[in-house]
């Protein structure tokens, strides 16, 4: 029942971004480092909703991995089409994985509190 959650709130996320076209992340009037902060505070947040409580596995960990390389692609506006690695993805805006990290992150914290 978690990892439906799980799903169902990065899916809803994810056509939620898609469908507007326009968001603040993707202004290329904002510096980069801001965008990068926006996507972490308002995007990361609901989509990790409630993922320290779920058990991942590792199809749920590549669909988590596969968006947040999506919001950096977004953020770049870069196409699919253009067949960019996302090695130099994370190049262009000076980012490394972590969504998974912030996840382990947040779980640590919230044993603590157990």
């Amino acid at each position: 029942m978690e990892n439906v959650l799980v799903k169902l709130n990065v899916g809803l996320l994810w056509l939620k971004l898609h469908s507007k076209r326009r968001g603040l992340f993707l202004l290329s009037t904002l510096d980069l480092e801001l965008r990068e902060k926006l996507v972490k505070c308002y995007v990361w947040s609901i989509a990790l909703y409630g993922a320290e409580t779920c058990t991942l596995r590792a199809v749920d960990q590549k669909h988590l991995e596969s968006f947040e390389m999506w919001c950096w692609t977004r953020m770049e506006k870069i196409s699919w089409t253009d067949h960019v690695r996302n090695e130099e993805v994370l190049l262009r805006v000076k980012e490394q994985r972590n969504i998974l990290h912030e996840i382990r992150k947040r779980k640590a914290n919230w044993i603590g509190h157990i």
